[in-house]
């Protein structure tokens, strides 16, 4: 609890103070370094072997731990020199459902070939490594987790390494004001499609319909009332007979018709009939309060805006 005090203080006091336009290049300013546990350690070995060769007056083990010295300081310019000049050119994510993991995906660069290895990028408890050695530019993917619809606030991602020796940490914090869209949740057993309008030779399979479609061999959980034993008989095999129902091919998914449900369920009802009229084909309009007519359209694009309408809804 006190490191989490702690590193939040520190947030507000490094830099950026605020949300920034990407590409950003890393610069001597906004590069912080301190020592590792492990560069600790070593520092007070260091101390010790100096107190002790001036002690005895012993000439090898000064020169030894000066050299050992030279080597630690020379290590932490190295480290600054990992981000130094290092450039963050872009983030972006594809809209994921609330509750599902999204995939947050940071491209980084230079413009010298100096390399980069071991790089750490982290994001909350998020976290992902990257190196730029043979190539210029990489791209490095965070898992971030989302909760609930509609944008994602997306905190400080910090980078840093503890290239060359790992005596100390050198970092270095980005925050970009990229948007991040996160979907509703779709209603896991929503009822079927609302009737259509449109073309009334437009058909599909439906266990109430009126026409024969085909027939079909048996599945196991098919009901006993749709097998066909006559034509089983004259196959030797069970066959199942499936009928279709005339449907309008534009559906109108309308707000105030589900006006009796809470605000959370209609959403949720009206993104799982978006994406089951996708999934069949079928042209569909979307009427919310407060937002213009979405449709009647289909297609990616249109499944987007439905969606991302649908996500930016007020809560209640």
């Amino acid at each position: 609890m006190l490191r989490g005090w702690g590193d939040r203080i520190i947030q507000k006091m490094a830099r950026p103070r605020r949300q920034e336009t990407l590409p950003q290049r890393l610069h001597r300013r906004r590069i912080y370094v301190l020592p590792t546990r492990f560069g600790l350690f070593v520092t007070v070995l260091l101390v010790a072997m100096l107190l002790g060769a001036l002690n005895y007056n012993n000439n090898p083990a000064l020169l030894l731990a000066l050299l050992l010295a030279t080597v630690a300081v020379a290590s932490t310019f190295a480290a600054h020199l990992q981000l130094s000049g290092l450039r963050i050119d872009a983030i972006s994510a594809e809209p994921v459902i609330a509750g599902t993991p999204l995939r947050l995906r940071v491209s980084l660069s230079r413009n010298d070939t100096r390399p980069r290895r071991g790089l750490l990028l982290q994001h909350a408890e998020a976290r992902a490594h990257g190196h730029l050695v043979d190539s210029d530019q990489v791209e490095v993917d965070l898992d971030l987790p989302t909760q609930q619809r509609g944008w994602l606030d997306l905190e400080r991602i910090r980078i840093s390494t503890t290239q060359p020796l790992g005596l100390v940490r050198a970092w270095a914090w980005v925050w970009p004001d990229t948007p991040l869209l996160v979907y509703a949740t779709p209603e896991l057993h929503a009822p079927a499609l609302p009737d259509g309008a449109g073309d009334p030779l437009h058909t599909r399979v439906h266990p109430s319909g009126e026409e024969l479609h085909q027939l079909r061999p048996y599945r196991a959980g098919d009901p006993q009332r749709s097998i066909a034993w006559k034509h089983s008989a004259r196959r030797d095999t069970l066959l199942v007979r499936e009928y279709e129902k005339p449907v309008g091919v534009d559906v109108l998914l309308d707000w105030w018709q589900l006006k009796s449900l809470p605000t959370e369920t209609r959403i949720a009802r009206l993104a799982r009939w978006v994406d089951l009229a996708e999934r069949e084909g079928r042209r569909y309009t979307l009427k919310l309060p407060g937002q213009p007519v979405l449709g009647p359209g289909q297609g990616n694009s249109h499944h987007h805006l439905c969606q991302r309408a649908l996500a930016l809804m007020p809560h209640d």
